[in-house]
């Protein structure tokens, strides 16, 4: 076994990894990224990407059987589930090649092959070929589908995201456990591409929504879609011939037994660190099992570890990823200089139709500043001019200000073109504009984003800051 010496250790390289490398490369050339299995981030090769490469052709089938209520008749919808499945990966496979042509192209020298464990603070072993002693160390090891014990028993027949994209062809039927973001966007495309779906959720999760009348909305909004059953209690999965058997007692209290030919579990990741050897070291765990840190530096205990992306388990997103890497990889070139690092307004969104989207503060973040302390402003799809105008018009959109100042603090969004809103919302939000600014923008007519023009004004005048919204108004034109 060989020993080697750097100034900066980097476990893992995908987005996270790839970020805390560019970053700590401006500060030292002393620098070891250690990859366990192949190149590629958990986004392009079984999340973000052929997930929506999944959901657009899972839309385009849904809209092309929806067209009547535009005077339009198309006959004959067919989905080849062989054929979406192979574009599927096609185009996953060329957003992988992209990502690893970045990661080859950092310095030869710097790239080790092998699973890493730490043996001390400072200490590295790969594999069985080399001792790696580090000044620095960063932890950006990502994350893997939790799959509960009860759910192992579909044996052959268990799905994970990441297998779902590597089917041949569609099957005839799944039953989806966990109705979290995964759950949601993979259950609404399989059902809409033919698949018999049934999504069961053990509480009342529905996506990413937390605020309770926009849960109920979408709750009801899908299960007019497609089997959605909350609140359930699973009791056996069993693997039979057929398929998987699932014995379970609905929200109702109704005993329930199912047959499905396979079961995806969307129950959540878990963080890659329990195979890290953090026994061997002074990293301060949480309850958890993952290192405590410092949100804006990315710093845990001791100070020269850090943690960057899906291996802190706590924002599950490339965007934070990206950006939590180049903080614990800027932090970990310069140390004993660490600063922090830049924090975005949170934005989430979730490729489900109606979309949703999450942006700033939460409805439970904003009561926890203080009742009274703020004011809600709302907006109904149902009537909005540009969503009728499409047949786009279900959803609800909220707004939450800040009493007295009328500092936009937060929303959530069930409804149509919420990636884009969010982002509009997520801008606003972080510029810390008030609600009388955002009202000062321009909004064109007729569009979606009038809706949050009229949420604005709604919470406007809960605010004591402007006037009642013009009666009957199909959101009002430019100047009124």
């Amino acid at each position: 076994m060989k020993t080697q010496h750097v100034d900066v250790a980097i476990i893992g390289s995908g987005t996270a990894g790839m970020g805390a490398y560019r970053a700590a490369l401006e500060h030292t050339d002393s620098i070891a990224m250690i990859e366990s299995g192949p190149y590629g981030t958990t986004c392009a090769r079984v999340g973000c990407m052929p997930s929506k490469l999944l959901i657009s052709a899972a839309d385009a089938a849904h809209h092309a059987r929806h067209t009547d209520q535009f005077g339009v008749g198309v006959a004959g919808v067919r989905v080849d589930g062989r054929a979406v499945l192979e574009r599927v990966r096609r185009e996953r496979d060329r957003f992988v090649g992209f990502v690893i042509e970045s990661v080859e192209g950092f310095k030869a020298e710097h790239r080790i092959r092998g699973y890493a464990r730490f043996k001390d603070d400072h200490t590295l072993l790969i594999d069985d070929h080399t001792e790696l002693k580090a000044k620095r160390i960063v932890i950006a090891t990502g994350s893997r589908p939790n799959v509960p014990n009860i759910l192992a028993e579909a044996g052959d027949r268990l799905l994970v995201n990441d297998d779902v994209f590597e089917l041949e062809d569609l099957p005839e039927s799944v039953v989806v456990f966990g109705p979290g973001v995964i759950g949601l966007e993979l259950g609404q495309a399989l059902s809409r591409l033919g698949v018999r779906v049934k999504l069961i959720g053990r509480g009342d999760t529905v996506g990413s929504l937390k605020d309770p009348e926009i849960k109920a909305y979408a709750k009801r909004t899908f299960q007019d879609e497609f089997d959605l059953v909350l609140n359930a209690k699973l009791e056996r999965v069993r693997r039979v011939p057929a398929g998987v058997e699932v014995d379970y007692i609905d929200e109702h209290g109704v005993a329930v037994n199912d047959t499905f030919s396979y079961l995806l579990a969307a129950t959540g990741r878990t963080a890659n660190v329990d195979g890290l050897g953090l026994e061997n070291t002074s990293v301060l765990l949480d309850k958890r099992g993952v290192p405590v840190f410092d949100h804006y530096t990315m710093q845990t205990q001791p100070e020269h570890i850090f943690m960057a992306g899906d291996a802190n388990n706590e924002l599950p997103l490339l965007h934070e990823a990206a950006d939590e890497g180049r903080i614990a990889g800027a932090n970990a070139g310069r140390f004993p200089d660490v600063r922090a690092g830049h924090r975005r307004t949170p934005l989430g969104v979730v490729f489900s139709e109606p979309q949703i989207a999450n942006v700033g503060l939460s409805v439970s973040a904003v009561k926890a500043r203080g009742e009274g302390c703020y004011a809600v402003g709302e907006v109904s799809f149902e009537g909005q001019g540009r969503s009728r105008v499409m047949g786009k018009n279900k959803g609800l959109l909220k707004v939450y200000a800040e009493q007295g100042t009328g500092l936009f603090l937060g929303a959530e969004m069930f409804g149509p073109a919420a990636e884009h809103v969010g982002h509009l919302l997520a801008w606003a939000a972080q510029q810390r504009l008030s609600v009388s600014e955002i009202l000062d923008m321009p909004f064109y007519h007729p569009v979606i984003e009038e809706g949050v023009r009229t949420a604005f004004r709604d919470v406007s005048v809960k605010l004591h800051l402007g006037p009642k919204m013009p009666e009957h108004c199909q959101d009002c034109g430019p100047g009124a």
